[in-house]
């Protein structure tokens, strides 16, 4: 492998004038620099990063913790942010906190004690003394799907409350009376915003969420599955459950089917994390999506620009409601509500 000082020889210069050409120096002349970067083409010279981030103080990495790796939404989110930061020339470590704010807290110290610049963070739960630390040492940081009330960082996060209400106006218009939901844990701010704004779209249409037609989950299919069998053996069981995320969709699907059950002529199944294997259950699942993709990247952008000393920006984006046939839906071709009922909230920025 060549050495800075096998490209200095090759190049006719000194080895600091290399190292001024691959930091960018403008003090080397235009000859000088044409010759090192093709010397460096031709040996295949690649600096060390490990060298370079002593004498910059900087190692070009950034860390995602996410909540479950296993969850679609997350994998897919994890994507972007790898996609998007290698694009603007950093990369990512993954940590996956699997739900436990315990497994967060080891990720997230292991990250910082291997200097990255910056950490995105989806945060399991209402907060650790540890990354409250971190963010008065001044870690660059950002809040990504879920974040920490009261903390000073930038949030980047999908608006599910529009499309919650679209989804209760399908459903009231499809003659359903008795909705249900598998909630998300009540410590994390997706688990209670999602339940409190289906409570609130039950009441636009004179509707109230009983306490039996309320089951909480922790984000995972065996909570879905618990919660739905306990509303299956109800002396009078809901018409629709409407899970706060897919994973719990497909816990309610199973138990469901366990009954001997059909969706949606026995039960209907709506779903907030559209995910692509919705399409090829048998029925298609009406889901919520959110813009996974560019949540991923306006987070990575706005970490980077914290990182580079500029102000970052909070980022909301509107999640939007996809119309299917798990909830007595026409088929194709017949009357019925459109295959895709975008929300049109704007999207929303805040400096932070």
């Amino acid at each position: 492998m060549a050495s800075i000082k096998d490209v200095a020889a090759a190049a006719g210069v000194s080895v600091a004038t290399v190292s001024r050409v691959l930091n960018d120096h403008p003090s080397v002349s235009a000859d000088a620099r044409t010759r090192v970067r093709a010397a460096v083409e031709t040996l295949g010279y690649r600096p060390n990063a490990v060298a370079r981030s002593l004498r910059t103080d900087q190692t070009r990495t950034l860390g995602l913790v996410i909540s479950d790796v296993m969850n679609p939404y997350f994998t897919e989110l994890a994507r972007s942010v790898e996609e998007e930061a290698r694009a603007l020339g950093y990369s990512v470590i993954i940590g996956n906190a699997d739900e436990r704010p315990d497994l967060q807290d080891h990720h997230v110290r292991t990250l910082l004690d291997r200097r990255i610049d910056g950490l995105l963070v989806s945060p399991t739960d209402g907060g650790s003394p540890l990354m409250l630390d971190a963010v008065h040492a001044g870690t660059p940081m950002v809040f990504v799907d879920r974040w920490i009330p009261g903390v000073d960082v930038p949030v980047v996060r999908s608006d599910g409350q529009a499309a919650v209400r679209d989804l209760v106006a399908h459903l009231h218009r499809l003659g359903h009376r008795r909705l249900a939901i598998i909630a998300g844990p009540a410590a994390t701010t997706t688990g209670r915003e999602r339940v409190d704004a289906f409570r609130a779209a039950l009441r636009e249409h004179g509707l109230e969420l009983p306490d039996a037609y309320t089951g909480q989950g922790d984000f995972q299919a065996d909570s879905g599955r618990r919660v739905t069998e306990g509303f299956l053996d109800l002396p009078e069981p809901p018409e629709v459950v409407f899970a706060a995320d897919n994973l719990m969709a497909l816990g309610a699907l199973d138990a469901i089917r366990a009954r001997g059950l059909r969706v949606p002529d026995d039960i209907a199944l709506a779903a907030f994390d559209d995910v692509r294997w919705f399409v090829h259950t048998d029925p298609p699942v009406t889901a919520i999506a959110q813009p996974t993709g560019e949540l991923g990247r306006a987070a990575v952008r706005a970490l980077v620009d914290r990182i580079e000393g500029r102000p970052g920006e909070s980022v909301t984006l509107p999640a939007r409601l996809v119309v299917r046939r798990s909830c007595g839906e026409p088929e194709p071709g017949r009357p019925g509500p459109p295959e895709t009922s975008p929300t049109q909230s704007p999207v929303r920025r805040s400096a932070s």
